[in-house]
């Protein structure tokens, strides 16, 4: 539910270009509905969507929206994503949630801790309020992609071509 998430694993080569797009679309479709339901539940109250606190510069926002995706990334694929993660994955959705959280309560104050296009994309489309909407489209894809980058290049990096292999034992 979450595009930069989306973004992260086509980076990291774990889903395809068509794969990505369709869950783009979903997400951002039921991001478009929640809003809508949730201005119908309000009594056609506006919703406020997301936005950089007074005081912060966009700059600040940018770089609080890449870390804290950065995270969540990182994240996803250390319980998730990566294949030599053996039983941990049983504790995904708890980390997850233990980072989306922790997220929440350092930058909410600051931005909002929105960490997803989607989640800033309805309320701004319904609400018709855009400013510094772009924050959370860049920031989340840019956390996203290095998180990916890192995790498949560093952490589970793949054998060069030309890697030396062990003998097996009938080689000698």
């Amino acid at each position: 539910v979450n595009p930069a998430v989306t973004f992260g694993a086509l980076i990291g080569g774990r889903i395809s270009v068509i794969r990505a797009v369709y869950y783009w679309v979903a997400q951002l479709l039921g991001a478009i509905v929640a809003a809508l339901l949730l201005r119908l539940v309000t009594n056609n109250m506006r919703p406020a969507g997301f936005h950089v606190g007074v005081g912060l510069g966009e700059g600040h926002g940018l770089l609080l929206e890449i870390i804290m995706t950065f995270g969540l990334m990182y994240t996803v694929y250390a319980t998730a994503i990566d294949p030599k993660r053996g039983n941990i994955a049983a504790i995904a959705p708890l980390a997850i949630g233990l980072i989306v959280g922790a997220n929440i309560l350092v930058g909410g104050p600051f931005d909002g801790a929105c960490m997803n296009p989607a989640l800033a994309f309805g309320p701004s489309l319904v609400g018709w309020r855009w400013h510094s909407h772009w924050i959370f489209w860049v920031g989340p894809f840019i956390g996203a992609a290095l998180a990916s980058l890192i995790y498949e290049y560093v952490v589970i990096p793949t054998e060069p071509p030309h890697a030396h292999q062990p003998l097996a034992a009938e080689d000698y």
